[in-house]
Formats: C-alpha cells, sequence, structure tokens
C-alpha cells in the first residue's frame, strides 16, 4: 500500500468521521490553547453533532428506530486512566456523550442501558427533550409507508438460518431492496485526541441504524467495537454497520494491529479484510460475495501517525476530518480492492 499522508505526521492531533470537522477543530482548541482532558474536549467537540438537526445519523435529527422514537448510544474512553463510560438506548437527552462521560468519571460502572441511562442523566440534571425532529418524523413516516424488504426483520427467502433456526443454510441470496427515497443511514461520529503529553481519548456517538428493532444496539456504545482507546498505542473508532463491527471486535482489533507495528491505515485495512471475512450473514452479502454493507475505521496512534480506510466509498476514497498545528482540513483514506 502506498503511503498514506497521516503515516509520517507526529504530535498532538484530533481526527475525526467526516462530519466532524467543526469537532476536531474545538476539540483541538480546548485541548492546545484551554488545557482541557482529551476526554473531556472530545465529548463537548462531538456535542457539535449531537445538537445538529441536520445530521440524521447523530443526536437531535437523527433517525428513529421502527416505533418512531429516537434512541441514542454514545461511549468515551480516557488514555490515562483506562476507563470508559457508555449508555445505550437512551432517550430524551440531547447529549448522550455527555452522560457516557458522566457514567466514566461518577461510577464505577462501564455502561447504562434504556430506562436506566435515563434515570442516570436526570439524576445528573440532563435536561430531557423530544429528540425528534419534523425532518425525521416525514423520513420515519415514509419508511413506514413503504415498509417491506428494506426493514429489519428477515423475511424467509432473506435468512441464512433453516425455518426451524436448527442450522445455518448455506443459500446465497440477493441483497435487500429499501425503498426508493427513503433516507436512511448507519452513520455516526467518532473523535479521538492526542495531547502534546502523549495522552489520548476517543468517544463515538450516534443515533443508531435507521428504522432499528426497538432496543437494538449498534457498536458505538461497546467498548472494543465502536471505540477503543489503550493509551500505549494508540484510538480507533467505526462507523458503518454496527452488527459487523461488534462480531469482529473492530475498534480493540485495529488498536491490536498497530500495537504490532502496522501504520495506522494498514491497520485499519487489516480489520476491514478481517470484518468482511467474519460477515457471514448472506442477506448482507450480493451474489458473488463481495459485502452489501459498508464499515469505515479511523485510527489515531501514540505518536501522532493517523489513518482511516473503508470497504468502499467515492472515487477519492473515504473521506475523514484531521486537525492539528496546520489547522482543520478534510483528508482522504484509501477504500479496500473487491475487484
Amino acid at each position: 500500500m502506498d503511503d498514506q499522508p497521516g503515516d509520517s505526521h507526529r504530535g498532538p492531533c484530533v481526527i475525526a468521521s467526516a462530519n466532524g470537522r467543526r469537532s476536531v477543530e474545538l476539540a483541538y482548541k480546548r485541548i492546545n490553547e484551554e488545557g482541557f482532558d482529551p476526554a473531556v474536549a472530545v465529548v463537548e467537540g462531538v456535542g457539535i453533532v449531537e445538537a445538529d438537526p441536520d445530521d440524521m445519523s447523530v443526536g437531535y435529527g437523527g433517525l428513529p428506530n421502527e416505533d418512531g422514537v429516537v434512541q441514542l448510544d454514545a461511549s468515551v474512553m480516557h488514555g490515562p486512566t483506562h476507563r470508559a463510560g457508555s449508555v445505550a438506548a437512551l432517550e430524551n437527552i440531547l447529549h448522550p456523550a455527555q452522560v457516557a462521560l458522566k457514567v466514566l468519571q461518577t461510577t464505577d460502572h462501564c455502561m447504562l442501558v434504556g430506562a436506566g441511562a435515563l434515570a442516570f442523566a436526570r439524576a445528573n440534571g440532563f435536561p430531557e427533550q423530544d429528540m425528534l425532529t419534523d425532518k425525521a418524523r416525514k423520513a420515519w413516516l415514509k419508511w413506514k409507508h413503504e415498509l417491506g424488504p428494506g426493514d429489519h426483520w428477515l423475511d424467509t427467502d432473506q435468512s441464512d438460518w433453516d425455518p426451524k433456526g436448527e442450522r445455518p443454510s448455506l443459500r446465497h441470496m440477493a441483497p435487500p431492496g429499501w425503498p426508493e427515497g427513503v433516507p436512511f443511514t448507519t452513520g455516526t461520529i467518532n473523535c479521538s485526541a492526542l495531547t502534546a503529553s502523549g495522552d489520548l481519548a476517543s468517544c463515538t456517538t450516534t443515533s443508531g441504524l435507521s428504522y432499528k428493532i426497538a432496543g437494538r444496539v449498534g457498536d458505538s456504545p461497546i467498548v472494543g467495537a465502536g471505540m477503543y482507546c489503550d493509551n500505549d498505542v494508540g484510538t480507533a473508532g467505526a462507523i458503518g454497520w454496527g452488527e459487523a463491527v461488534i462480531e469482529s471486535c473492530g475498534s480493540f482489533d485495529t488498536i491490536r494491529e498497530m500495537e504490532r507495528g502496522a501504520t495506522p491505515t494498514e491497520a485499519c485495512r487489516i480489520v476491514l479484510e478481517r470484518i468482511i471475512k467474519h460477515s457471514r450473514r448472506q442477506h448482507m452479502r450480493y451474489r458473488d460475495e463481495k459485502p452489501l454493507f459498508n464499515v469505515q475505521l479511523i485510527a489515531l496512534r501514540k505518536d501522532g501517525a493517523y489513518g482511516s480506510a473503508a470497504i468502499s466509498a467515492g472515487k477519492n476514497g473515504i473521506p475523514f476530518a484531521v486537525c492539528d498545528e496546520a489547522g482543520v482540513r478534510i483528508e482522504h483514506g484509501p477504500t479496500l480492492s473487491l475487484e
């Protein structure tokens, strides 16, 4: 693989998925100009996207579950203490990443879910509000009207198990249809930071898979799947089809590849290939066995090297946001060759 721009970078840096351009800029400023802890800085950074009604994959304005309810997931990990906090299926709270940080800071737990996460948020003074915007509500209603092969309940001819659920089927299924014109997201935002002293932190927050079954939890709040931080090695985060990332411990695996000597971009590519190999749900593959789904991994190494890669993207590669002493920008990482 050709050298990537982030391979030679060293020193303080904040990176994020492409929707985090403003997030990395704010987090970098908080860390390097105001002395913020990196975990606090990345949580504040992603808060910009959580509050943006035009980003339909995160926070306020995110697309709801199949019942029309916005359920949010978030996680944060602090490198120096190797502590993590997360919340899942959280309703009515604008900033789930802040609640996850509070779990990290004030409890000896790692994860709170559903009603318990909401009660915890209330106890800590987080105000409640309706998280479903008119735009997201209209998208959900259109999905309801078009409900069919694009939902998350597998039809008989989509299942890769026999009708009794006793053994996997070896049939190869065509990809499921998705109603034309119905918005759909698997997106999120991951943001990671490295300080001048070499400390790391990472945060992921999302509204999850569009029109998911109520209570579904993706990779974003699961430490080691959608986000992981090892202060001796680096950080990694994931965006895309969460089930595939969970089943391969994607972010943890990316850090282990960096620990073995891979550059951040190489680590992302190695793990993506492993994710494809391990994702054997036939309804998520084309007849030629290429994946129907997409995953993007983002990684930041302890020395400041950074990178990203994806299974698929546009002709210019997969975009991601970077901020360092040279300023904020969008860079592009490679995609896997699936020809």
